[in-house]
């Protein structure tokens, strides 16, 4: 069972730009996704990547995060910016099935 595990988050102003990578065995592998999780909804697909590098995204994010992958690091990242009030929760990477066990996630708060 591959252990993911996130980090990046915390207090950022709205506008802000911040980076949260996603470290795991296999990450190159897999076709892989940030999720994002606020207490009360369901967990949202917030950007996904392929393979081969083909990156998608959900239309609340897109035009302001990148997902990437480094290859030689073997880990996942969500570049965030133009940080809105409302991209404030709880970050998770896993494969886009979903495959892996959860991991702690990072939390993003933004101030506005």
């Amino acid at each position: 069972q591959v252990q993911l595990v996130e980090s990046g988050g915390g207090l950022v102003q709205a506008g802000g730009s911040p980076r949260l990578p996603c470290a795991g065995s296999g990450i190159m592998s897999y076709i892989m996704a940030w999720y994002r999780l606020v207490p009360g909804e369901p967990r949202e697909l917030v950007a996904w990547i392929g393979i081969t590098g083909d990156p998608h995204y959900a239309d609340s994010v897109k035009g302001r995060f990148t997902i990437y992958k480094n290859k030689a690091v073997n880990t996942e990242h969500l570049y965030m910016s133009s940080l809105k009030p409302e991209d404030g929760a709880v970050y998770y990477c896993n494969t886009v099935r979903q495959s892996w066990k959860w991991g702690q996630g990072t939390q993003v708060t933004v101030a506005s």
